[in-house]
């Protein structure tokens, strides 16, 4: 592996973009650019919303860390366009990017390769919301199948919020899944390369993880180690690393998981460009294992490749 920020040559860290979650991108962004420069890389900022993709090609770029979120970040997109200017990039390609930013295709394939998921519907506009709640219980989660970062996303407890939570979903996707409650925790394991870091468990302060717990707030308490038994941490572990390979995932992620009230887990969704903030989980399990956020991002960056 490329250890040398010689080798990198001149990198772009990709952040900002226009998706919903522009904010958190340049956060994590900035945090990424700050790191790499320290540890003495040629790297500059590159906002796509601001100047052409093609401009990376004309700039003299070799290398790209994606810290862009969200739509045309890490669903497959600008990952394609770097392919075809020839710029190796961070994480994962375009066939992976795309499907992991899918829920619906990714639990798709989850559950075809035998992995464990909550069980789920999807809604449109002729949905019979009663049928379905009868089917997955109260509550639920109503979720966009296509955004990140927990937008859109609503705990309905009643049939009467059902449909209310569908439309504001709706809003931001065409694709709209409803997702039984599983209650017994919520959890993460982060990838770098074919190594499961270890878990964390999301204990957030307000109903669920939802974007200000996940980015702004200060009372979300993250245990890591998570307090698993070895035996169920390796069991986490080990399906983690088998979700991302389902998915054609390389270079580094994170699974999200929930808990059921017996121990066993299920798995939520895929993050094939994960954040990179104060608050974000893979630099988290990275530091448990004694690998510093600067560190990190090197090993993310050496990792780049076409495709």
């Amino acid at each position: 592996m490329t250890t040398t920020t010689q080798d990198f040559g001149k990198v772009a860290v990709l952040m900002g973009g226009a998706s919903a979650e522009r904010e958190i991108s340049l956060l994590s962004g900035n945090a990424v650019l700050a790191a790499l420069r320290a540890r003495g890389v040629d790297a500059h900022a590159f906002d796509p919303a601001e100047q052409p993709l093609w401009a990376l090609h004309d700039e003299g770029f070799t290398r790209a860390f994606i810290a862009l979120h969200g739509r045309f970040g890490e669903d497959g997109t600008v990952q394609g366009a770097l392919e075809a200017l020839g710029i190796a990039y961070t994480g994962c390609g375009v066939l992976a990017s795309a499907i992991g930013m899918d829920k619906w295709r990714t639990k798709l394939l989850w559950q075809a390769a035998g992995l464990p998921v909550p069980d789920f519907r999807m809604l449109d506009e002729d949905s019979d919301f009663e049928q379905i709640a009868q089917a997955l219980g109260f509550p639920l989660f109503v979720k966009p199948a296509c955004e990140g970062s927990s937008l859109g996303v609503t705990k309905v407890r009643s049939l009467a919020e059902f449909r209310p939570a569908f439309d504001a979903a709706r809003k931001l996707d065409k694709l709209v899944m409803a997702e039984r409650f599983v209650g017994g925790g919520e959890y993460t394991c982060a990838i770098l390369g074919t190594r499961a870091l270890p878990s964390i468990k999301i204990e957030p302060a307000g109903d669920f993880y939802d974007y200000e717990a996940k980015y702004f707030r200060d009372d979300t308490v993250y245990r890591c180690p998570s307090g698993l038994s070895p035996e169920l941490e390796a069991q986490v572990g080990a399906y983690a690393l088998r979700a991302f390979e389902v998915l054609g995932g390389k270079g580094w992620g994170r699974i999200d998981f929930l808990m059921d009230e017996a121990g066993a887990p299920y798995l939520l969704e895929a993050n094939t460009a994960p954040g990179m903030t104060s608050h974000s989980l893979v630099p988290m399990a990275a530091r448990a294992v004694g690998i510093s956020f600067e560190d990190l991002c090197i090993d993310v960056l050496a990792r780049a490749s076409l495709g």
